[in-house]
């Protein structure tokens, strides 16, 4: 625990007592104190007296002492005050009352993190969820969403959880998680009726708030609500999927949403052997490779444009008949006409079957 969580509660009293108050570790180690120079003193000659009336104040070498709720077999902190008198013992007593405060707050914001992250690494055991929860006061059946937040390339700086808190409106209606060097997990609360566009703006919020010099730093990756505690594991899951798919499939986008991978996430599910099989069984003719940069660029604008022959044409500065031509020439090298839907279906999930396999190493 932090000697800085202490340090704020006792600063404080600095105001309200002239009696110098303090706190130390189980090895005696001053780690609070209203007057800093005091702070970092050793006086393990104490510890054993203080654990031998740990529920009542003990008068020691000058100084009032009572340790601090949460005693066991040994006490983990105890509060001081200056002096031996009645006046010190209720001044060390009202500071083991706010003292106390602070570490249970400490200590049930600390154990709500734990919890959440053995939630969403599957390290807890689904019958447990509602106990655990109950005992820390948490509502399992809040819609919750979570958004992964990754650093978008080794080069860029990493995300830390203060930064990502510091985006948060309202600290106590989420939770932030650490899950490894370059992914932070935020858990919010939103409405049960929240829709798609809801967590986008969300995400948004957070990914506008890390940008450096104007530039995107991060990708967000986000997972379905989670109308049950039970189902975060399973939100954070489809996070992860949601960036890896994007980062095939949507390079130019900062914001991945599960609910919107569409074909892109089946492609991303199949075994590579198949991907290749169907490569093979759509371009028996010539190979996808035999067509150049040119008229690969023709054809994805002829998607970007709804297969619409004169918009294609006007977006790319050509003639209709042009754009018709071409069109002809890729249906003579694949045996697929791009105006047929059916064809141009076919043709844009092989892009896509392509463009995994690429990202996988594998040439097809």
């Amino acid at each position: 625990m932090s000697g800085r969580m202490f340090l704020n509660v006792v600063a404080q009293f600095k105001e309200t007592t002239d009696t110098r108050i303090g706190v130390i570790d189980s090895e005696g180690t001053v780690i609070a104190c209203t007057d800093l120079q005091e702070i970092g003193n050793k006086w393990p000659q104490l510890v054993q007296p203080i654990n031998d009336s740990p529920d009542a104040c003990v008068t020691l070498e000058g100084k009032t002492f009572k340790a601090l709720s949460g005693w066991g077999g040994s006490f983990d902190f105890a509060a001081y005050a200056e002096g031996e008198g009645e006046i010190s013992r209720t001044v060390c007593s009202m500071a083991c009352v706010a003292l106390n405060g602070a570490k249970s707050y400490y200590e049930e914001k600390h154990d709500k993190t734990s919890f959440v992250k053995s939630i969403i690494s599957d390290n807890i055991l689904p019958s447990d969820i509602y106990i655990r929860a109950k005992e820390l006061h948490v509502d399992a059946e809040q819609a919750r969403g979570v958004f992964l937040i990754r650093r978008r390339d080794e080069h860029a700086e990493s995300v830390t959880v203060e930064s990502v808190q510091n985006v948060m409106t309202d600290r106590q209606a989420g939770a932030v998680v650490s899950m490894g060097e370059n992914d932070i997990v935020l858990i919010q609360h939103v409405d049960a009726e929240a829709e798609t566009h809801d967590l986008e703006k969300i995400a948004s919020q957070i990914e506008e708030a890390l940008r450096v010099g104007g530039e995107s730093t991060v990708v967000i990756g986000i997972g379905t609500v989670a109308s049950h505690l039970r189902d975060l594991a399973k939100s954070y899951k489809e996070a992860q999927i949601a960036i890896e798919v994007g980062k095939v499939f949507d390079t130019e986008k900062f914001i991945i949403n599960y609910e919107n991978l569409g074909i892109g996430r089946l492609i991303y599910q199949l075994p590579t052997t198949l991907c290749e099989m169907f490569l093979q069984e759509v371009f028996k003719k010539n190979p996808i490779d035999a067509l150049d940069k040119e008229t690969l660029f023709t054809i994805n604008k002829f998607f970007e444009n709804n297969l619409i022959l004169s918009e294609t044409a006007r977006k790319l500065f050509v003639h209709r008949n042009t754009l018709v031509y071409r069109l002809e020439k890729i249906k003579k090298l694949t045996g697929l006409d791009l105006r047929e839907f059916d064809d141009a279906i076919t043709f844009k999930v092989a892009l896509m079957v392509k463009k995994y396999l690429a990202s996988r190493g594998i040439e097809a």
